[in-house]
């Protein structure tokens, strides 16, 4: 089974559910992260605003932040294959990536609540 690690852009919290505006893809993208752990895979996620060395001390990431700036980030990687760049990808493709089936029905759309996740801001 694969890791997943995933270099997000600067923000406040992984789910984005602080501050004025919310875009909608965060919390799903989180629960999509949780259901993978569920699912036995190794999820690490890294926001440039709290662990700048994260993104610094990896070559792809450092390079993707010189050539297009924050515009990269979100950045996904599969082991240490770089899968999506600039785009949060949907649990399928996490999934398929990651080797394991995506639940029937968790798709786009899907409601989605964040289980564990530390308090935001």
């Amino acid at each position: 089974m694969k890791s997943i690690r995933v270099f997000d852009p600067a923000m406040c919290c992984s789910t984005g559910v602080c501050g004025p505006t919310v875009d909608p893809r965060l919390p799903k993208f989180a629960a999509d992260l949780d259901w993978l752990k569920g699912q036995g895979v190794s999820v690490e996620r890294f926001n440039l605003s709290q662990e700048p060395r994260a993104f610094a001390s990896d070559v792809e990431v450092r390079t993707t932040l010189q050539t297009h700036g924050q515009d990269g980030l979100p950045l996904i990687k599969a082991d240490d294959e770089v899968m999506s760049r600039g785009t949060y990808p949907t649990r399928e493709e996490l999934a398929s990536w990651a080797g394991v089936g995506a639940e029937a029905g968790a798709g786009v759309g899907a409601a989605a609540t964040p289980s564990s996740s530390p308090p935001c801001c």
